[in-house]
């Protein structure tokens, strides 16, 4: 079993965010909701909660990241993880995004390409250029609704989630890189209830507790390809 992390690595009781050391480097670690927030994970880190969807996320990484950032604390690393559903990609399995893109954003009718910002210097599919070795690699699209049956036929991703996209543009405005790494959770099968979302996410933890065990290996290692 993984050794619990020391005391001063944990959120304190005001909540303020809290770096990992992970190999060497300062990591902050973000996710969305407990549910995805499983035993293998706690053993390793405690996280910022971002929240669900991308107003969300962007809110509350940037809080936390200025605040680091007002302390002279930034972290060398922020890492986005969780679950993420895919049509394509086998469930229950851990990729890292290769690039983002944000689904919601479309501004054709000015003459913009659909994903673009306006007047943002950013194209529409974003590279995430750290590469983890050993963990597989997808694209991924970021959004505010949730994916399900033959809404996928029209996102050229190869996996769906809502935040990754905002934590970039929060890691950007600071000048920290960021790496995702999701487990898929769904997609194969159309979403009724919850339960189709968390069914799996047990499974998920512990994968992505592994995976996160790759990283730090990464880190000491000197390994994490740009």
């Amino acid at each position: 079993m993984h050794d619990p992390l020391p005391s001063d690595t944990r959120t304190d009781d005001l909540g303020e965010p809290k770096l990992t050391a992970l190999g060497g480097p300062q990591v902050l670690f973000a996710m969305a909701a407990e549910a995805e927030y499983g035993p293998h994970l706690k053993q390793r880190f405690t996280p910022t909660m971002t929240g669900v969807g991308p107003v969300e996320a962007a809110v509350e990484l940037t809080a936390a990241l200025a605040a680091l950032a007002q302390q002279g604390r930034l972290p060398e690393l922020v890492v986005s993880l969780g679950s993420a559903g895919s049509r394509s990609l086998e469930q229950t399995e851990i990729y890292q995004a290769t690039s983002v893109a944000y689904r919601d954003m479309d501004a054709s009718p000015l003459g913009f390409e659909k994903g673009i910002t306006p007047f943002l210097d950013l194209p529409a599919i974003v590279p995430l250029p750290l590469r983890i070795p050993g963990i597989r690699e997808a694209t991924l699209s970021t959004g505010a609704n949730i994916v399900s049956g033959e809404a996928y036929a029209a996102i050229a991703a190869e996996m769906v989630d809502m935040e990754s996209y905002a934590c970039l543009r929060a890691c950007t405005r600071f000048d920290v890189p960021l790496v995702v790494l999701r487990g898929i959770s769904d997609g194969k099968a159309e979403l009724h209830h919850v339960d189709d979302w968390t069914e799996y996410l047990h499974v998920i933890d512990e994968k992505l507790a592994a995976a996160v065990d790759r990283l730090g290996e990464a880190l000491a290692e000197g390994l994490l390809d740009r």
